[in-house]
């Protein structure tokens, strides 16, 4: 069951998280290390960049999936890059971020807990639709639970296709049709 987040929680994550972003700053200033301090400040600065693309993509339940997904109890960390694109589409936010959801379900029940598990998504618009790349690579206890998951196809207009679990790696590329 995914957490409904209201205002003052979603604030209060994200106070905390510009709070250890300046503590990093501030501590890599006072060892005199400027350079790792102006390192930190433009990953802020690029990380900063992806979520206002994430934001302006108009599917404001996937975005909201993707911003709060890490402070959430997830097995993984997740990171997100959004291409450049003119290309604006409408698509059904409810079904990509019901799927979605289902894949965080999915990928936490079959990985294992307190491991270096990363999951990265790459979404990029191209003419048709959007398409969304998700490479995961960590420690999978239960391949069959992700397999069951990934033959499911989700609705008409959004195809899934992954080659399945190779060496604790798992790609999947899903491609989600305009409306």
């Amino acid at each position: 069951m995914k957490k409904e987040w209201d205002t003052i929680e979603v604030l209060r994550h994200a106070r905390h998280d510009w709070m250890n972003q300046l503590q990093l700053i501030k501590g890599n200033l006072s060892l005199n290390k400027v350079d790792r301090a102006k390192e930190i400040i433009e990953e802020i600065i690029m990380e900063a960049r992806q979520d206002a693309k994430l934001s302006n993509l108009h599917l404001p339940q996937f975005a909201s999936t993707l911003l709060t997904c890490n402070w959430e109890n997830h097995h993984f960390q997740l990171e997100y890059e959004v291409m450049d694109s003119q290309n604006f589409h409408r698509l059904d936010d409810q079904l990509l971020t019901r799927w979605t959801e289902q894949l965080f379900d999915a990928l936490n029940s079959s990985i294992e807990q307190y491991q270096e598990n990363h999951l990265s998504v790459t979404i990029e618009p191209q003419e048709k639709g959007i398409g969304f790349f998700f490479d995961f690579s960590g420690i999978i206890n239960d391949k069959n639970r992700l397999l069951r998951f990934l033959g499911q196809q989700p609705g008409y207009n959004m195809k899934v296709m992954s080659d399945g679990v190779v060496d604790g790696e798992l790609t999947i590329e899903v491609f989600m049709e305009s409306l």
